[in-house]
């Protein structure tokens, strides 16, 4: 057993009983629905398809991040245990979190002189930020040190590639990630903006495609533009969805057609409440290792 322990945020979006197998521990972010608080916890306060029905029945939504406090409670018994941690954020790119963690950690230091307390930013979110995780699992599980694991995560989260499409704009429209003008104009296409995350952790529109269809191939192709040998991918490969299982099912056959080397099956997760309160229903990602990415 390593004498460190491996932690996340839950928007990391896997399930409770997939962390839990893996044994990373999460901490869990918030968000409103409607002026009510509830924890982002993987469904278990309130089920992922009640969640998007109220969005898409009109409840406003709001998320909060975990706090300084909060962190430095979260990171105490770990301590108290003689454990050191090694943390991974949400990307900077879509959340302050990784700066609550890192003032946390400094605290907790002075606390616990004796213990090692890491803090890295991602880069990522969803269950490409999951991906991550479940890789450094592997790595642990290997033997590496929390010194050698954090230098390996800072080293290789860029080569995790996140790529999303959309068939409902609402809530990019509501977020300003997309402008009311687009939105509209979008709708009335059948425009599927194909998006992906950035070098630094930012969501960015890359591509419009017209129909379902032809973005779910799109974003496939990318898969093989980008992915570790091309079709020859080894690799796991994650998907998440906001409510639109059809779609991701769709999407993780059709990966696992090209990629006949996949090492198993496509697995698909729900986006979580955090990361949901921001696309709303009818999002699909998908999540792969390969080329760095770069500016």
């Amino acid at each position: 057993m390593s004498d460190y322990i491996l932690s996340c945020c839950s928007t990391a979006d896997l399930s409770r009983e997939h962390l839990a197998s893996r044994d990373i521990h999460y901490v869990c972010f918030h968000y409103f629905l409607d002026d009510k608080e509830y924890p982002d916890d993987m469904g278990q306060s309130m089920p992922f398809d009640k969640f998007y029905q109220a969005m898409a029945n009109g409840a406003m939504t709001k998320t909060a991040q975990v706090n300084i406090t909060e962190y430095l409670d979260y990171f105490t018994p770990f301590l108290e245990q003689g454990k050191d941690i090694l943390h991974l954020t949400l990307s900077s790119g879509i959340s302050g979190s990784y700066n609550s963690a890192m003032n946390a950690a400094a605290i907790a230091r002075e606390r616990y002189p004796d213990r090692k307390i890491y803090v890295v930013d991602s880069l990522a979110a969803s269950s490409g930020y999951g991906l991550l995780m479940d890789k450094l699992a592997d790595k642990r599980d290997e033997g590496l040190s929390v010194d050698a694991l954090r230098d390996w995560a800072e080293e290789n989260k860029l080569r995790l590639h996140h790529w999303f499409f959309s068939t409902d704009l609402t809530f990019f429209v509501r977020g300003g990630r997309i402008s009311k003008a687009a939105g509209v104009f979008g709708g009335m296409l059948n425009i599927c903006p194909l998006m992906n995350v950035d070098f630094q952790g930012r969501l960015i529109p890359r591509e419009k495609i017209r129909t379902k269809q032809k973005v779910i191939r799109a974003i496939v192709d990318k898969m093989a533009q980008f992915a570790d040998g091309g079709t020859d991918y080894d690799g796991k490969c994650y998907i998440s969805n906001s409510a639109c299982l059809e779609d991701a099912e769709a999407v993780a056959r059709l990966v696992e057609e090209r990629f006949p080397r996949l090492n198993g099956k496509v697995l698909i997760n729900s986006i979580g409440t955090t990361i949901g309160a921001h696309t709303g229903p009818g999002t699909v990602a998908l999540f792969f290792w390969g080329a760095k990415r770069e500016n």
